[in-house]
């Protein structure tokens, strides 16, 4: 059988080996038993598995060389906490593991802001569910993170709904054996008419006519979702403040509009 080669993190793929089932659990025993070179051994038996999981990460906008790295983060995770009386394989356990440290690292390097208390909500979540998995071998119901971590769950879906990575315009949904057909290919938006451009024009005009502190705080609350307390710790002001700068540039653009 021909093996493709492929270079990543100095690493030639093709020389990696397979480790089978068996091989895998007599290993994980001379772990278990004190063996530290057995650790290396499941490190590089099972590097192919990261490789796997990082290419369904590509279009992300990340070097696979990071992704990879931080996969292999998540292996040695799994390696040490795996445990043998689970009676899975290793794989079954590894995979969430593994993806949850790529999601991690996609999120932490997110280009779009989330409030840190959506952050927060979401980690806890995030953390439970693999805390879960490991105790329960199965996936946990939104019920079940919310009884873990004493949170509603209609916040934790709205934290961990707010941190999922966007999907790029350009990712390639299907091609058919041909060109391939791009994510932007396939919206249409009816929603843009002449109206709604003139009033995009006014209010952008309207705000570039407030002061720093005025722009900052429309950016901060309506484009990042910050909390006016956010704010107000960032500016080193009260949050009444922020309140009374907030209702006032509001009230600004509505009378620009009204005059339009």
């Amino acid at each position: 059988m021909v093996r493709t080669r492929v270079e990543i993190c100095g690493i030639d793929t093709s020389q990696l080996p397979l480790l089978t089932n068996e091989v895998m659990k007599s290993t994980f025993i001379r772990l278990q038993s004190g063996d530290h070179s057995a650790r290396d051994e499941l490190v590089v038996g099972n590097l192919r598995l990261v490789l796997s999981l990082v290419q369904r990460f590509a279009y992300r906008g990340e070097q696979a060389d990071d992704l990879f790295q931080v996969g292999c983060i998540g292996l040695l995770k799994s390696i040490d906490n795996f445990d043998l009386k689970h009676n899975v394989r290793f794989s079954t356990y590894a995979v969430p593991m593994i993806i949850g440290e790529i999601k991690r690292h996609l999120r932490d390097h997110h280009s779009i802001r989330v409030s840190r208390s959506q952050r927060d909500i979401a980690y806890k979540a995030i953390r439970a569910k693999e805390q879960f998995i490991n105790d329960n071998q199965k996936e946990p119901k939104i019920s079940d993170l919310a009884e873990i971590t004493g949170i509603p769950a209609d916040d934790i879906l709205f934290a961990l709904d707010a941190i999922q990575d966007p999907m790029s315009l350009h990712e390639p949904m299907n091609g058919d054996g041909g060109d391939p057909i791009f994510m932007m290919d396939q919206i249409q938006d009816k929603t843009v008419s002449e109206e709604r451009w003139l009033t995009y024009v006014s209010v952008k005009e309207t705000v570039a006519g407030m002061d720093e502190r005025q722009q900052a705080i429309l950016s901060k609350r309506f484009y990042l979702g910050q909390t006016q307390t956010e704010i107000a710790k960032e500016l080193g002001i009260s949050q009444a403040q922020i309140s009374r700068l907030e209702k006032n540039a509001v009230k600004i653009i509505r009378d620009g509009m009204e005059q339009n």
